[in-house]
């Protein structure tokens, strides 16, 4: 497994190369319900459609948040842009089962240290639109393992609208504790968050879809 190596100075530099970035490839990026969390840490929890949510996952903490955020990515893509390991990724090998327990492991450890975790549960990227999203049980366990610490599902979606550039439209829900979670086993708990986060990103959808932006702060682009 490999483990996040952190260096603010690398953090740092790597928000000047990346705002201006975010700014060049999206004609506005849109967040609803966008605030600090109560609490720290927590278990942020994300649909996963593209290589760009971890990258806003990083602006959106440095530009709100302003949490220790670490993030499991799957190996082969850790390994490919090794750079992330400096901003908080460590890694996820889902085709063994001792890797896999290792990097929940290592995740709790994280999250009771007093670091905050993004999780994608997917864990892999699909289309934004392929239902069910399928979750792994992971979630639960982690969740199970750290009962305290509150998860905050965070969804995100792509759209072109008016503009030559896409959009990237983000909603921050509330958050919740593993005691509220419906279901008995594993399993069904896995489910039930999974529920809520697919019920989440299809709320957001439609507000694309239907324009509706007076409920969202741009982050970038033009203001009116």
């Amino acid at each position: 497994m490999i483990k996040a190596k952190k260096m603010p100075l690398f953090e740092n530099a790597f928000e000047l190369y990346l705002n201006p970035l975010i700014r060049r490839s999206f004609a506005n990026v849109l967040g609803k319900d966008i605030i600090h969390p109560p609490s720290q840490p927590v278990l942020f929890i994300a649909n996963h459609s593209s290589w760009w949510d971890g990258l806003l996952f990083f602006f959106l903490n440095r530009s709100v948040w302003r949490h220790d955020v670490h993030m499991m990515m799957d190996e082969k893509g850790l390994k490919r842009y090794g750079f992330f390991r400096y901003l908080g990724a460590f890694s996820i090998n889902r085709s063994k089962p001792k890797d896999i327990l290792a990097s929940l492991q290592y995740a709790e450890q994280l999250l009771l240290s007093g670091k905050t975790v993004i999780l994608f549960p997917q864990g892999e990227e699909f289309h934004q639109e392929i239902r069910p999203l399928g979750f792994s049980t992971g979630i639960a366990y982690l969740m199970e393992h750290c009962p305290d610490v509150p998860a905050i599902p965070v969804s995100f979606y792509y759209s072109f609208r008016h503009e030559r550039k896409p959009e990237v439209w983000v909603q921050q829900g509330n958050p919740f504790y593993y005691k509220e979670i419906p279901g008995s086993a594993r399993k069904e708990k896995t489910g039930s968050i999974e529920q809520a986060i697919t019920e989440q990103l299809n709320q957001l959808k439609s507000e694309v879809v239907s324009e509706n932006t007076a409920a969202f702060r741009k982050f970038t682009g033009r203001r009116k």
